[in-house]
């Protein structure tokens, strides 16, 4: 089975769900499977400019993002936003285009919408006969996301089915499996010996705190509301942050930069203070760890939110103290505590990647 597993590095979940998803196919020796970053085929200046052109919206100026997040979301603007995509699209990803007639993969599993229009646009010209599968990493459904031509779409939740269904997808074409994560997300892990592991208290209750990607939000202030706590703080790529923050030792804190061993340190987290992106929840669903989210991108993130409360899951909304009081509040309460641990088990999807491979027919 000839297979394509592609994504976009503009932001990091879309490249996670793909690896995770990549490492998946190839345990089947009978898969031949090729993983890509669509802006790699692209112009150097064009990759650049979608890099560097999310990055600036999200972290400089959020609030004009979700203004466009939003109004390229509105039904009565889709035929110019299809056509202006085909035409954008077509003038820059001409190397996507030829690498994907050339190759005629039997399916491609598209992780970022760029690679879902392109795909699609070819398969109802009849210049490929691939099977196109969308996997949304987030748990509401922009309509950036839908293309004529996609055979099936993977999503987050039930809601998340019953919103793209919402949208003219058919019933049959979508499938609730959850984003896919590393595998290691869902291995068994004693919680005494992770803190044991990563040098901690092992019976103090401990707060991961987690930046995302692009490395933002205000953890130093969250850090000092969080006196009495455990905790470890996941700088990601803010190196500034993390010096910053490496300079001051405080008892019962532990400073990290950009990990590869999240999973370990999920497992030895009581609870996690992060921003909501979707691979982040999913990571932290399947470790069974209650969520509190701060400083969401207007959008995607902010829509994450509505999606899981509808669960009961997560908290959000929170001034700085005010998240220490919830803390304060799992910290001292253990049914309350166990009720929260207890909802992440209706979104967790540790198969997801299980799941998604079982629709390769």
């Amino acid at each position: 089975m000839k297979i394509l597993v592609v994504h976009a590095s503009a932001g990091a979940g879309h490249t996670k769900a793909a690896e995770a998803l990549y490492q998946g196919l190839i345990k089947n020796p009978a898969n031949k499977v090729t993983i890509i970053d669509s802006l790699d085929y692209t112009s150097p200046s064009f990759k650049n400019l979608y890099r560097g052109s999310y990055t600036f919206f999200v972290t400089k100026i959020p609030g004009v993002w979700g203004f466009c997040f939003w109004l390229l979301d509105q039904d009565w603007l889709q035929p110019l936003v299809k056509l202006g995509r085909r035409i954008y699209n077509g003038c820059n990803a001409g190397k996507l285009e030829k690498l994907l007639k050339e190759e005629n993969f039997d399916y491609i599993f598209s992780t970022h919408f760029l690679a879902s229009e392109v795909a699609p646009a070819l398969k109802r010209k009849g210049l490929i006969t691939s099977k196109i599968v969308t996997i949304v990493t987030d748990f509401d459904v922009h309509r950036i996301w839908l293309a004529q031509g996609t055979d099936s779409y993977t999503v987050a939740s039930p809601w998340t089915k019953e919103k793209i269904k919402s949208l003219g997808v058919d019933d049959k074409q979508i499938f609730v499996t959850g984003i896919p994560t590393d595998e290691k997300f869902a291995r068994q892990f004693d919680k005494l010996e992770a803190k044991k592991k990563l040098g901690l208290e092992p019976n103090a209750f401990t707060v991961l705190m987690a930046t995302g990607s692009f490395g933002t939000g205000p953890l130093e202030e969250i850090l000092e509301a969080l006196k009495g706590f455990q905790v470890v703080v996941v700088c990601g790529h803010n190196k500034a942050l993390y010096e910053k923050l490496s300079q001051t030792q405080r008892p019962l804190v532990k400073i990290l930069g950009l990990v590869n061993n999240m999973p370990d340190i999920m497992a030895a987290a009581d609870v996690m203070v992060t921003k909501p992106g979707g691979l982040s929840i999913s990571e932290a669903l399947i470790s069974f760890l209650p969520l509190i989210f701060f400083n969401p991108i207007p959008g995607q993130e902010t829509n994450n939110i509505m999606v899981l409360k509808k669960y009961g899951i997560g908290i959000s909304d929170c001034t700085i103290p005010q998240i220490a009081d919830e803390l304060q509040k799992f910290r001292s309460s253990p049914d309350l505590f166990v009720t929260a641990v207890k909802k992440t088990q209706l979104l967790a999807c540790p198969n997801a990647v299980r799941d998604i491979i079982a629709l390769i027919k």
